[in-house]
């Protein structure tokens, strides 16, 4: 296995080491936030850019009291909204530049939120320390082995607790990452693995984001010992014009953008 030519943007095959998140995620943290802040709010819970509120879905069930744990949290815009729910919230994120986002949010609002910088493959947090635990589109994509924070999200979890999850709809792996009718056309295999991938002029790896099956993602939280509760697909909500990379109203009225896997952890 070689590593991807230099200024290079496409499908490569990676070795399971390769590891790009941290990086672009702190280089990119300012221009992320200036650019989707206002759609995410400071404090509210945004599951997609099909823009389901948690508000709205519930997913988490009732929070009041209950030990959250965040991952993959971004600025803690969700977190920060569940504290104000009655929650008892740990947002992580692997981007100290996210992070940072968040001190300055909680900065303008007098808001406080415990913000530690973790990799979701290995949390600083003892078995069974949580009720719940979610990400709204952070983590899992952005690691080779989704199956690595499945583990370590059932080992800090209660037994019973619940995980949910929002990732790219897998199915729209097949398509090019465009808003316009140039992305309702299949392009390559749903089941073709390699992560898209970008380099810059010297070689080396800025970006990496993976593609896993539906059926993948059920493996993995089978192995993990995790059951699958429900799987949401967000449809695309008539009047909202927003455009978010690939998402947008024109494929999100004939393909899904978004998938939600709501877990729970085998109490057995």
């Amino acid at each position: 296995m070689t590593e991807p030519p230099a200024r290079f943007a496409g499908f490569y095959d990676l070795p399971d080491d390769a590891d790009a998140g941290r990086a672009w995620w702190d280089a990119n943290a300012v221009e992320y936030l200036a650019e989707h802040g206002d759609f995410l709010g400071p404090a509210d819970f945004c599951w997609c850019p099909e823009g389901l509120r948690e508000t709205d879905a519930r997913l988490l069930g009732n929070t009041v009291g209950v030990r959250v744990l965040e991952v993959g949290a971004g600025a803690a815009q969700c977190a920060r909204w569940l504290t104000a729910q009655g929650a008892v919230v740990v947002a992580t994120d692997v981007s100290g530049g996210m992070l940072a986002g968040g001190r300055r949010i909680d900065a303008e609002l007098g808001s406080q939120v415990p913000l530690v910088q973790a990799d979701a493959r290995s949390l600083p947090f003892a078995d069974g320390a949580f009720d719940i635990a979610f990400t709204a589109f952070g983590a899992l994509p952005f690691v080779a082995r989704p199956a690595q924070v499945h583990a370590e999200i059932a080992r800090v979890l209660k037994p019973g607790g619940r995980w949910v999850f929002a990732v790219t709809h897998p199915v729209r792996w097949a398509f090019p990452d465009d808003p316009s009718e140039r992305g309702l056309r299949a392009t390559r295999s749903y089941f073709d693995r390699r992560p898209y991938v970008e380099t810059d002029d010297a070689g080396h790896l800025t970006y990496a984001e993976h593609h896993r099956t539906i059926g993948d993602h059920v493996a993995d939280l089978t192995a993990a010992g995790f059951r699958l509760d429900a799987l949401l697909e967000p449809e695309w909500p008539a009047g909202h014009d927003r455009t978010w990379g690939g998402w947008g109203p024109v494929r999100g009225a004939q393909l899904p953008g978004t998938a939600i896997f709501v877990c729970r952890l085998d109490p057995g």
